[in-house]
């Protein structure tokens, strides 16, 4: 089993800030890949930011030059720097990693970001 938990979502101004973070377990274990999605009321869920299994980071158009993605040097935890943040960045959102040699996906359990004045 692999657990992730996410922390540093909340409330904040349109303009302000925030820090997500993703804690992943299973010690021993390699990720191919570390990211974030968010689901919006009523969205689908989408990709917002990512490592690579070739460790390139990949970000939606909307939050380019605004978030950035980081992960720790044992490639355990993963984060999400978020700036100008504006209302339609208001979604639960998601750490998502995959397993190397497994190939299979596991999910934290979401944390709310709300953007409003």
């Amino acid at each position: 089993q692999v657990n992730l938990a996410e922390s540093g979502g909340g409330a904040v101004q349109p303009g302000g800030s925030l820090r997500l973070s993703c804690a992943a377990s299973g010690k021993f274990l390699v990720f191919n890949t570390m990211g974030w999605y968010r689901q919006a009321p009523g969205k689908q869920r989408e990709l917002v930011a990512a490592f690579t299994r070739g460790g390139r980071t990949n970000y939606t158009d909307s939050v380019k030059g605004r978030f950035t993605i980081s992960r720790n040097n044992a490639q355990t935890a993963v984060y999400l720097q978020m700036n100008s943040l504006k209302p339609e960045d208001t979604a639960v959102y998601y750490c998502r990693v995959v397993v190397a040699g497994w190939g299979t996906e596991f999910w934290g359990q979401g944390t709310q970001v709300t953007v409003s004045s």
